[in-house]
């Protein structure tokens, strides 16, 4: 589903259904490098049980036009004038590493029209070391071989997802090095997501302005974001918090635990 957002064109995967904004709107906003691809098993469950979903590329990313914007704050006024343009009036939002701190500021900066709040692969402050950050200016290929090795606890998860002989490890390089070779023709795209992350300093300000229901789902051997940087911002938001036996890339690592925490967290 094409959506024109500020005069440009956005996609947003449905989930195998025709977009309805008269039903509940369940929006997923991806992280770092990534697009709308890493949702598809909870976006075709949610489409299929009675949701609306939004399953978006961020700007500059995947299939919706450029350029990135350029920071937390910047993608969060992007997400609600993305339900603006859905004519969505609420939602609820899922995100997965720097999407979950987008969505963390939309429902600060919209606490009435968020009704739930699920973020995967969180912690706050989202800093990111001063090595990662030298590699993805100076060999971002490189620095993505990194984040890709960091990301997975596994060599490979059983049963493998989308399906059996699946490799985890090459599929996420993979998806990662296509959104690098297809960002802005000028720039870098890996630097400039985890800038965004580095940057955002406004994350406990945002939580007390938060509204509704918040549910934390974490991977128990995530070295990228670590479960105890979660501990000021579980507390600030009241948050649910869930655990699984996963790393960062938890949607593909245990993509049946998280499907589960996501229902539970919507009833």
């Amino acid at each position: 589903m094409r959506i024109d957002v500020n005069g440009r064109q956005a996609y947003a995967y449905t989930g195998g259904k025709p977009f309805d904004p008269t039903l509940p709107c369940l929006v997923f906003i991806h992280g770092a490098l990534h697009d709308h691809s890493v949702w598809t098993l909870l976006a075709r469950w949610a489409a299929h049980h009675g949701h609306a979903v939004l399953a978006v590329d961020q700007p500059g990313h995947g299939r919706s036009e450029g350029p990135p914007l350029a920071d937390v704050e910047a993608l969060a006024d992007w997400v609600l004038a993305l339900l603006d343009a859905a004519d969505v009036q609420q939602a609820a939002l899922v995100g997965h590493s720097m999407g979950s701190l987008i969505a963390l500021e939309a429902a600060a900066r919209a606490p009435q029209r968020i009704t739930r709040l699920v973020m995967i692969g969180i912690a706050y402050p989202m800093k990111v070391s001063d090595t990662l950050m030298t590699t993805a200016r100076e060999a971002p290929l490189k620095a993505i071989d990194m984040v890709n090795a960091f990301s997975h606890s596994t060599t490979a998860a059983k049963p493998s997802y989308p399906g059996p002989g699946t490799w985890l490890h090459g599929a996420n390089q993979a998806l990662m090095r296509r959104m690098q070779a297809s960002g802005p023709q000028e720039g870098n795209l890996f630097l400039h997501d985890f800038g965004v992350c580095d940057r955002y300093a406004h994350g406990l300000e945002a939580a007390a302005q938060v509204r509704c229901p918040v549910t934390f789902i974490l991977g128990e051997h995530d070295q990228m974001t670590t479960p105890k940087a979660t501990r000021d911002i579980a507390s600030a938001l009241n948050a649910k918090v869930r655990t699984l036996p996963g790393g960062h890339s938890l949607m593909s690592e245990v993509p049946d635990a998280v499907l589960n925490a996501l229902r539970d967290a919507l009833k």
